[in-house]
């Protein structure tokens, strides 16, 4: 065994052990191995170019771009402006063709944060019933189509590199409609897994908001009932904290005293009119930021702010932004804003300063959502643009006249000249991340193509592919699937294609039903909150625990399982 297969071998391996240990941080970790990689003289300059440049990342990065601009139009809104009927069971439907329609050509995590409001303040139906579903669908839309998910182009890019050539835009269309009907009427059939309703809708659900009194303020040695405290639109004082001691529920006669905390709960688009009563200043006002554009985010997994306090991590010092509210739907808050331990999937409303939105850690540790106050209001003339050239730009690809990459470009340059995106848009949110990621990836990639290291795996694997090709693509899909819930879609994609690729080449089957399972296996998160941002999202939302999303997602896991497993030989022969 040669030196450079040794050492590829423990850069992969170690690759492998960084993403499971380090699983919230998978870019840095194949930031590591690609500086391994080319420190230890196992990928040139010329490799390194190339895979930063690969034709299907560029055209993934694009994509994620010009996705942006959609998001400030209201074609999502209008999409969920008439899901909600009374009949839980139309409801559903809707939610579910609604949701995997849109998801096969627009953004899923876009798609989730728009329905998450519609969904949760629903007065038919129990949001627990939904929003699981909602995720899922979300999910399953995605393998419909090339664009429909981050990890089919990622399989793309990896195969425009191996292969020279690109998957076609409809290439995972047959077996996705399969997959979305046979997974939608099993999660049809499990929705009866998912728990009743365990969310209030008393006076305590919606935003945390901390709000405190000057002590020169003339709502001072007055109750709570004389300073209309109670009758605010959509607002409700749910308890105050005095000295360190909690009132709660708080009396309408209570007298308030100077530097009284505040503690309101509810709807955050009428939060100004806390500001209208003289000495009452909300957390985010001591920061100077109040009257700033109020951004929605959700704290994703592996952010510096899980377990954490506001105050703890110098907040406003690491973001340029003040928090004005808080929410972890499923569960009341109780104390100072400032004072509680955030987790992952908490919701925030931010007043932001000048430079968050080019701050690089933003992305890092939160998911942006928009619809508390969008920054900026797109026009009518913008909002065409944006939609209508989208439109154009993927149904030239899909039929193969123009590049989606070129189709892609002119887009990009429209939106900028229509001011539908700007350079700050592009600057908070390009996706750094993913391009590392993926660079990293085909430069692995290469190397354990290249160096010979996959022939010597597979060879202390013992599958001989053509005897038994059918368990091949099983074992593959099976370690694609177990990396995707362990550590991340995108990293399994990332680990699994070169093996896939290798064991198809030098067994001169063909390659398409090993590349096809890895992209759709990669795509199979369903037992785990952290598997898929999605799922993320509607965590906490719905109060759900870790067991439910098991018994709901497992049976949804073994049909998905099943139908790749048997429809992608059909549709790609071995």
């Amino acid at each position: 065994m040669s030196t450079d297969v040794l050492l590829t071998l423990s850069v992969f391996a170690a690759t492998i052990v960084g993403l499971v240990v380090f699983q919230s941080r998978p870019a840095k970790v194949f930031g590591v191995t690609l500086l391994a990689l080319v420190v230890l003289g196992l990928a040139d300059q010329e490799q390194l170019i190339s895979s930063f440049a690969n034709p299907g990342l560029l055209t993934l990065v694009l994509l994620i771009v010009c996705s942006l601009a959609l998001e400030k139009t209201h074609i999502l809104r209008l999409i969920s402006s008439n899901l909600m009927v009374k009949s839980y069971r139309k409801t559903w439907l809707r939610l579910y063709v609604g949701t995997v329609l849109s998801s096969a050509v627009l953004n899923n995590t876009a798609i989730v944060a728009t329905l998450l409001s519609p969904v949760r303040n629903n007065p038919y139906h129990s949001p627990v019933r939904l929003l699981l579903p909602l995720s899922y669908a979300a999910i399953l839309g995605g393998t419909l189509t090339l664009i429909g998910t981050s990890t089919n182009l990622i399989v793309n890019s990896l195969f425009i590199d191996a292969s020279g050539s690109s998957l076609s835009f409809f290439s995972f269309t047959a077996v996705g409609i399969c997959l979305v009907v046979a997974c939608g009427m099993t999660l049809w059939c499990s929705h009866h897994f998912l728990p009743e309703s365990n969310l209030s809708n008393d006076d305590t659900q919606g935003y945390f908001i901390d709000a405190r009194l000057g002590d020169k303020s003339p709502l001072i040695g007055r109750s709570i009932e004389e300073n209309g405290l109670r009758h605010l639109e959509s607002l409700f004082l749910v308890e105050l904290v005095r000295q360190g001691r909690l009132i709660s529920p708080v009396a309408p006669n209570e007298v308030l005293e100077a530097n009284d905390k505040l503690i309101f709960s509810g709807d955050i688009t009428k939060v100004m009119q806390l500001t209208q009563f003289k000495g009452l200043s909300l957390f985010a006002d001591s920061n100077g930021l109040l009257k700033s554009n109020l951004t929605e985010v959700v704290i994703r997994n592996g952010s510096v702010l899980d377990g954490q306090s506001l105050k703890s991590v110098g907040f406003r010092a690491l973001f340029d932004a003040a928090v004005v509210a808080v929410r972890r739907d499923g569960e009341r808050l109780s104390g100072k804003l400032g004072e509680i331990t955030l987790r992952a999937g908490d919701f925030l409303v931010l007043a932001v300063g000048d430079d968050f939105k080019t701050r690089k850690n933003v992305s890092k540790n939160f998911i942006v959502l928009s619809g508390v106050e969008p920054e900026t209001k797109m026009g009518a003339a913008q909002s065409w643009i944006t939609v209508g050239g989208f439109i154009a730009a993927v149904g030239l690809a899909a039929f193969g006249l123009v590049e989606l990459f070129v189709s892609l470009c002119v887009l990009l340059g429209l939106m900028l000249f229509s001011g539908a995106l700007t350079t700050n848009d592009i600057t908070r949110r390009l996706p750094i991340d993913v391009w590392l990621v993926v660079s990293a990836a085909l430069l692995l990639s290469q190397v354990l193509m290249s160096t010979g290291t996959t022939d010597i795996l597979l060879s202390l694997t013992q599958l001989n592919v053509a005897e038994h090709p059918y368990l091949t693509l099983a074992v593959i899909y099976l370690c694609t699937w177990v990396i995707t819930e362990l550590v991340t879609n995108n990293a399994a994609a990332a680990l699994m294609f070169p093996i896939a690729w290798t064991l198809a080449s030098v067994s001169n089957v063909s390659v398409m039903p090993f590349v096809m399972t890895v992209a759709f296996a990669a795509s199979s998160s369903f037992i785990s909150p952290y598997g898929y941002q999605t799922n993320l999202m509607v965590f906490n939302a719905g109060g759900y625990r870790l067991k439910d999303y098991v018994k709901v997602g497992l049976p949804v896991s073994i049909v998905y399982a099943l139908v790749v497993l048997f429809l992608v030989p059909y549709f790609f022969p071995l």
